[in-house]
């Protein structure tokens, strides 16, 4: 039992492994905004709004420093599942897939009776998803619209589902501001920007630097 609720969330901590940021000058491009998918903003001011989410519930919890601590990546993890979720939403869109407010709320009862309540629930999210309690429908959702794209085109494993991402990824255009670096359309992820300078330079990294000590710009910007 324990195993299948720590299942549910399995997502969402991958991407809490996510490598550190470059902290790179903004886009000129398209001043303010984080990135820009398929001609839609993603402004730093929404990224931010997650962010901040997720640290005041984190500060309420008895385990707010080793919360902090897990999650130092945290800019990175939300900007790459908003992106993410827009990716998704036209794959599904191509699939002829449509989510109703109904199934998400299934979803969700069936993910708190695995739980074991609403508070469980929120604990485990917090903990190993890095999700402020309103951020976890969005992450329901997520999934349902992953198991109902996966049922449409046949897919039986999350490989099977990467052509369809990939395409609809390609599609959108992700422009990512380099401040938080950039995205991979083949791999459907946020990758390090690389400046051309970088790509001709090869820097040997330091000894003994661990990717928990470098701190991500737009996370502590929103923690003051």
């Amino acid at each position: 039992m324990h195993r299948r609720r720590r299942t549910a969330l399995s997502v969402s901590v991958a991407l809490l492994a996510a490598g550190p940021l470059l902290a790179a000058c903004g886009s000129t491009a398209h001043p303010g905004a984080a990135a820009v998918v398929g001609g839609e903003r993603i402004e730093v001011s929404a990224l931010q709004a997650e962010v901040k989410d997720v640290r005041t519930a984190q500060q309420k919890s008895p385990q707010s420093a080793q919360l902090i601590k897990d999650s130092g990546q945290l800019g990175k993890v939300k900007l790459s599942n908003m992106i993410f979720d827009r990716v998704l939403a036209r794959a599904a869109e191509q699939a002829g897939v449509r989510v109703s407010p109904k199934e998400v709320q299934d979803a969700r009862a069936a993910m708190v009776r695995q739980a074991g309540g609403e508070d469980q629930l929120r604990e485990q999210a917090l903990g190993q998803g890095g999700l402020a309690p309103d951020q976890i429908d969005t992450y329901v959702r997520r999934q349902v619209t992953e198991q109902k794209l996966a049922g449409a085109i046949g897919a039986r494993t999350q490989q099977d589902l990467l052509p369809a991402l990939v395409k609809a990824s390609k599609e959108l255009k992700v422009d990512v501001n380099p401040r938080y670096g950039s995205w991979n359309a083949s791999q459907i992820q946020l990758a390090d920007y690389q400046a051309p300078w970088i790509a001709k330079t090869k820097v040997a990294p330091l000894q003994g630097a661990a990717d928990d000590q470098q701190v991500d710009p737009e996370d502590s910007a929103s923690t003051g």
